[in-house]
């Protein structure tokens, strides 16, 4: 994964505020707190077969904005990635949207395999 020839890893993920939220609309209801949030963002990122960076970077005072395409088992996926800090510059809140529909649904049915069996799994049990 690469943006402008270096090496991508999403900063905001190491800076997570204690009461940090995760919505997506590929996952039912909102995560809450450090552990919740970072573990599906690590999951996602890797069943993702690769990322192509549009763009990753700061916007305005408080966001930062990731607008990628990736294959997620062969389905091609657009995703934009929300970011909003704290004002002490802690990630508050991450916003997930996965498009076309199809390779949302497709996205939300493999990480509801991946959750199976654990608490996170109340996010994808919705899916069809």
């Amino acid at each position: 994964m690469t943006y402008m020839g270096k090496p991508y890893y999403p900063v905001w993920l190491d800076n997570l505020a204690d009461d940090v939220t995760l919505e997506a609309a590929a996952m039912d209801g909102t995560a809450h707190g450090v552990e919740d949030v970072r573990s599906i963002v690590v999951t996602a990122r890797a069943v993702y077969d690769d990322q192509e960076f549009n763009f990753a970077g700061p916007v305005g005072d408080y966001g930062f904005v990731e607008d990628y395409t990736t294959q997620i088992r062969g389905v091609h996926t657009n995703v934009v990635v929300w970011v909003t800090f704290n004002a002490a510059g802690q990630t508050q809140q991450v916003v997930v949207n996965h498009r076309p529909r199809s390779a949302l649904l497709s996205f939300s049915r493999l990480m509801l395999e991946k959750y199976s069996g654990t608490p996170l799994a109340k996010h994808w049990q919705g899916t069809p």
